[in-house]
């Protein structure tokens, strides 16, 4: 993006004509805050404009048509929308109603300001990359799925770790012998990676990040992997362990799975009215927080 980007003048883009409202159904002013802003978007848009819960088993059909999907929850429910809004090309722009809201770009007593403006075109569009995970078992690929956080390949209840034999593009780089393997993208670095001590990367790079959970005399380096590059992961354990994608997604793993993961051909289109500068104040804003806040609404 050039540096005239910086410029909120020269934020030019499509005002939206259809628009989703969706809401967090256990947040409890979600709801509330959505239908205002359903009730505000109508008088300038007509019958263009609805309103859904998240959780809504139809929630991913019902976006495939909008020009904009408004999220009013909390960074769990921008990651939910951000996958199913991208094999859509479908732009998003959250609205805060959890307690982190690190993802999100509106607080909410500011909506109707921020609305009007992106109803204007002055906005631009943040692109996040995603992760294409794949889960296999002998010769067969058992689930496809994408995150935008983070894959995370760990041990289940048993205190025991698990043995991660890593390769990259088809080099075998090592054998982590740990409580598991985080595989994250830009935006997952400040999430489980970072509790985890990894480093904070920028949320425009395309570059996958590997670091170890509890590593047991193994690679205890946090290691960023350049642009395109594949992981695959074998497991060997002889007790139980998971496959997790961004907090929701979870299956169970059997002794010599293997895990590729890759940048997916979908992006993430996060719509922003802050200058392009925000991310590193947003991030010192949000770590001055509570660490300890709930970040899963």
């Amino acid at each position: 993006m050039s540096d005239s980007s910086s410029n909120p003048a020269h934020w030019r883009n499509p005002p939206p004509k259809r628009v989703i409202v969706f809401y967090h159904p256990k947040v409890e002013e979600s709801e509330a805050l959505a239908g205002a802003m359903v009730d505000y978007l109508s008088h300038r848009l007509g019958e263009a404009v609805s309103g859904a819960s998240l959780q809504d088993s139809e929630a991913r059909a019902r976006i495939a048509g909008q020009d904009l999907i408004v999220v009013v929850g909390g960074d769990g429910s921008m990651l939910r929308s951000g996958r199913l809004a991208a094999s859509h090309g479908v732009s998003v722009l959250g609205v805060n109603a959890g307690r982190l809201g690190f993802l999100a770009e509106v607080q909410p007593e500011e909506w109707p300001q921020v609305l009007d403006r992106v109803l204007a075109g002055d906005y631009w569009i943040e692109e996040r990359m995603m992760l294409g995970v794949e889960l296999w078992r002998d010769s067969q690929c058992l689930e496809a799925f994408e995150a935008l956080n983070e894959a995370v390949i760990s041990r289940g209840a048993v205190a025991r770790p698990v043995r991660l034999k890593t390769m990259i593009d088809g080099g075998e780089l090592t054998t982590y012998v740990a409580d598991g393997l985080i595989i994250a993208t830009p935006t997952g670095s400040t999430a489980y990676a970072l509790a985890a001590g990894g480093p904070i990367l920028p949320p425009e790079l395309k570059n996958i990040l590997l670091i170890a959970i509890a590593p047991h005399l193994s690679l205890d380096r946090a290691i960023v992997l350049a642009q395109g590059a594949t992981v695959e992961v074998v497991v060997r354990m002889e007790h139980q362990a998971v496959l997790t994608a961004d907090g929701h997604v979870e299956m169970a793993l059997h002794d010599g799975d293997r895990v590729c993961v890759r940048m997916s051909e979908h992006l993430t289109r996060f719509v922003r009215v802050q200058p392009t500068t925000y991310f590193y104040k947003s991030l010192m804003a949000r770590m001055a927080q509570n660490p300890s806040a709930d970040k899963s609404k």
